[in-house]
C-alpha cells in the first residue's frame, strides 16, 4: 500500500511499485487536468508538485513519492484564483491547451524560486516543458503578468 496526500486529500493506493504517478492520479484518484504527453519526461505536460517541487509524474514510480504530498492543477487553485491561473486567461495563453497544466505547474515552481523572473530565469526553468502550437510568447507573458500580480498582493 502506497499512501500519499493529493490536492490535501489522503490517497492510497495498491497499485504496482513501478505504476507512474501519473496513472495513479489520471486512473485512480480520478483527475484529468495532468496530461499524458510522451511519457519519458521530455515535454513537462505531466508535471505536478511533489512536496512542492515540480515533477514529472508520467515517469515517477508511486513508490517514490509515498508519503508525499502532490497537487495537481485542479489543487494548485481549486477556485481558479492563482495568479498563473488569471494571467493565463487574461493572456490568452493557451492555444489547443494540452500542454497547459503542466506550464502553468512548472511555472509556479519559478514564480517560488523567481518571484520577478527575468527571461532567462523563465528559458531556463521553462524549457522542459514543450508546447506544440509553440505558445512561448503568451506564456512568458502571462508569467511576468503574474509575477506582477503576486507582488502586488503581498504573496
Amino acid at each position: 500500500m502506497y499512501n500519499i496526500t493529493v490536492n490535501g486529500q489522503p490517497f492510497g493506493t495498491e497499485t504496482d511499485a513501478g505504476t507512474p504517478l501519473l496513472w495513479v492520479l489520471r486512473d485512480e484518484v480520478k483527475l484529468k487536468g495532468t496530461k499524458f504527453g510522451c511519457g519519458i519526461g521530455m515535454c513537462g505536460a505531466c508535471t505536478v508538485h511533489v512536496d512542492g517541487r515540480a515533477m514529472r509524474s508520467c515517469i515517477t514510480p508511486i513508490a517514490t513519492v509515498a508519503g508525499c504530498a502532490i497537487t495537481t492543477i485542479e489543487g494548485l487553485s481549486p477556485d481558479g484564483t492563482h495568479p498563473l491561473q488569471r494571467a493565463w486567461l487574461a493572456t490568452q495563453a493557451p492555444q489547443c491547451g494540452y500542454c497547459q497544466s503542466g506550464q502553468i505547474m512548472q511555472a509556479a515552481t519559478l514564480l517560488k524560486d523567481y518571484p520577478q523572473p527575468t527571461d532567462a530565469n523563465i528559458d531556463a526553468v521553462m524549457s522542459g516543458n514543450l508546447c506544440r502550437c509553440m505558445a512561448y510568447v503568451r506564456i512568458r507573458k502571462a508569467i511576468k503578468l503574474a509575477a506582477g500580480m503576486q507582488e502586488a498582493s503581498g504573496v
